[in-house]
């Protein structure tokens, strides 16, 4: 079906037509004849996975990116999912990057985004998950955090408890994400001071309200081997739950289209590569203290198997659906 609604997603711009499709779940999803339709359309088998404390109806997940302010989780609730990550979510309302600022590269089945946290704010994405705190049909939600633009670094850690505190009530699981490459400067808080200090201070407090929600640190592709190993130790050393591993990269290797010059993010398939190779590296350095989840480039059921075989607890897509439609994840279940 998906075949022959996407030539004409295709002849929009790529993010005019995402909105159309994140509203068009919006709306299905809030409608009860609509929304059944949808679970009996993409709903799969239960093939549970324990990761984090948390028990997962299976081990596909959304990535953070495509519904940044949690306007349609019931309608991503429908479409089979093991958990679902909204934002990133800052704490004060942001425009994010003038348009345009994602480009559909479609011969590389890639997407480059500039976005820069666009965002309607905490307040606003916590007044959509409590509309739809009982729709989520045992799927896991999770929620990435992300500084505002004009916080400076020193001061990053303030944004991101303000977060937690405002949606550890909602969440099943909080993301710090300090990968995006689309914010001016936020990578350095990978760097082992700045990262020592960001996770301490938010170790900190959580231990102070005796907060049990799991936090995952989402970790950039683009790391030297030193720079991931000095992360991948803060991390475990500040007690933080889980590491999602990677994020969108500021590399062209691979990709033919003429649009590579666009500046910004590259997802989809030219990232599986460097993403497995990072993934590969994490599991060694990690050695099963805590889990990981593997995103980047994952479009088939072969993708997120081989993913799990590398030692992944969880698998994400994302621009996979842009190219293969929202069966994706039901696709992929059913391999398992």
């Amino acid at each position: 079906m998906f075949s022959l609604f996407r030539p004409l997603l295709f002849s929009f711009e790529s993010e005019t037509s995402h909105q159309l499709t994140l509203q068009a779940l919006r709306v299905a999803g809030n409608f009860p004849l609509s929304n059944f339709l949808l679970t009996q359309l993409y709903q799969a088998e239960s093939k549970p996975v324990r990761a984090f404390g948390l028990t997962f109806k299976n081990p596909i997940g959304l990535a953070a990116g495509y519904d940044k302010d949690g306007v349609a989780v019931r309608g991503l609730a429908a479409l089979g999912f093991g958990h679902v990550e909204i934002g990133t979510v800052t704490p004060k309302p942001q425009a994010g990057n003038p348009r345009p600022r994602v480009f559909r590269l479609a011969e590389d089945e890639a997407v480059i985004n500039r976005m820069g946290f666009p965002s309607r704010g905490a307040e606003y994405v916590a007044r959509r998950l409590l509309r739809s705190f009982g729709a989520r049909n045992d799927m896991i939600l999770g929620v990435n955090l992300g500084k505002n633009k004009d916080t400076p670094l020193e001061e990053a850690a303030r944004d991101y408890v303000e977060l937690m505190k405002v949606f550890a009530p909602l969440a099943d699981y909080l993301t710090i994400n300090i990968s995006s490459p689309n914010t001016v400067g936020l990578r350095r808080l990978q760097n082992r001071e700045m990262l020592e200090n960001l996770l301490g201070q938010i170790n900190l407090e959580r231990e102070t309200w005796n907060l049990k929600l799991p936090i995952l640190v989402k970790i950039s592709p683009d790391l030297s081997e030193e720079e991931l190993d000095d992360a991948i130790g803060v991390i475990l050393d500040k007690k933080m739950d889980g590491i999602i591993a990677t994020n969108t990269t500021l590399s062209r290797e691979g990709v033919r289209s003429n649009l590579k010059g666009e500046t910004g993010g590259l997802s989809g398939s030219p990232l599986k590569g460097r993403s497995e190779a990072v993934l590969s590296r994490v599991v060694k350095l990690v050695n099963e203290r805590v889990p990981i989840v593997s995103v980047g480039g994952i479009a088939s059921p072969d993708d997120a198997k081989k993913r799990l075989a590398l030692g992944a607890s969880l698998v994400q897509v994302y621009t996979g659906l842009v190219y293969r439609g929202p069966g994706l994840a039901k696709q992929i279940i059913e391999s398992l």
